[in-house]
């Protein structure tokens, strides 16, 4: 099976022979992906080189000529570095285009803490406007990539269309699940009263192994903003206080405060699981951030059995 990064890359070559307001940017990071493609469109696949800033300032200089650009590097490269061209060159400019980032929060350890993003999305929340696809595998990655460079489309007044970041990751869950781009997918539904535990991204497959046995109702986000609130609301529809628990292959709590407001007029109590803020500084392997992070099936259990646990107190 070819990886996410794989799928983006001969995904968006295709498209860029069938829709010629699409232009690619590139910080040096993928260009070999695109090297065939950069010779059919030379002026519409642009490596900028290593400099991050100038890539997200072209793409939006891109986008205010009407065209949908797609930025493509590590996440730590696309989000954290250049966040102020972000927040100015595509927020405060009104301007629209597709984000797609490689390297989440520790798909690479070897390349030390400069090439992790655990905290991509959280930063994100910060701007207005954008929504954030988080596939769990290759084939939801096509669907939500090829949705993504359609999507907008632009105004004809030279905006580039809507805002949207691509969360690959080097994990995968077994199997893909149709995704719309738009919602979260029930997997799994327990009865009455059960905790929701929403899985986002490559997660899922370790959420199922987690709560075999239990009972709890899974909702499977592929897309986490907009967040889903009819969805959430629906699934701790029941008798007692809801409760939720979210497992995000990033920044631990990043989706706590959508889930609280979801729930807004009702006693709730929420559990955010996903990458700890300390810095793991033995980089090791991605299955051991995993587990040091307590995002593998055992841990999981573990916390979401500790947290239902003392609500029966």
């Amino acid at each position: 099976m070819d990886t996410m990064r794989e799928r983006f890359a001969s995904v968006v070559s295709r498209l860029l022979d069938e829709d010629p307001r699409l232009a690619v940017v590139l910080a040096e990071i993928g260009a070999d992906g695109f090297r065939r493609a950069a010779g059919r469109h030379p002026d519409r696949v642009v490596n900028v080189g290593i400099r991050e800033q100038l890539l997200v300032g072209v793409g939006g200089g891109l986008a205010l000529t009407g065209m949908r650009p797609v930025l493509h590097t590590f996440a730590s490269f696309l989000v954290e570095r250049p966040f102020e061209q972000l927040k100015l060159d595509f927020g405060h400019q009104g301007t629209g285009g597709v984000l797609v980032s490689a390297g989440g929060s520790y798909d690479w350890p070897a390349g030390g803490f400069t090439h992790m993003a655990p905290g991509d999305v959280a930063l994100l929340d910060t701007l207005d406007g954008w929504t954030v696809h988080v596939p769990g595998h290759p084939d939801e990655a096509e669907t939500l990539l090829r949705r993504s460079c359609a999507g907008g489309g632009g105004d004809g007044g030279g905006n580039g269309g809507d805002r949207v970041y691509v969360r690959l990751s080097a994990q995968t869950n077994a199997r893909p699940r149709p995704v719309t781009g738009e919602g979260f997918l029930t997997v799994r539904r327990g009865g009455p009263g059960a905790p929701a535990v929403v899985a986002v991204g490559p997660l899922l497959d370790s959420v199922l192994d987690a709560v075999r046995g239990l009972d709890a109702t899974v909702l499977y986000a592929a897309t986490v903003r907009p967040f889903d609130t009819a969805a959430l609301r629906a699934a701790v529809a029941g008798p007692g206080a809801p409760e939720v628990v979210l497992v995000e292959p990033y920044l631990a709590g990043t989706s706590t405060a959508a889930a609280a407001e979801a729930l807004a007029d009702v006693p709730h109590r929420i559990l955010g699981l996903g990458t700890a803020r300390a810095e793991l500084r033995r980089y090791g392997t991605a299955a051991e951030h995993l587990a040091a992070h307590g995002l593998d099936p055992r841990s999981l259990r573990e916390r979401i059995t500790s947290f239902t646990a003392r609500a029966a107190v």
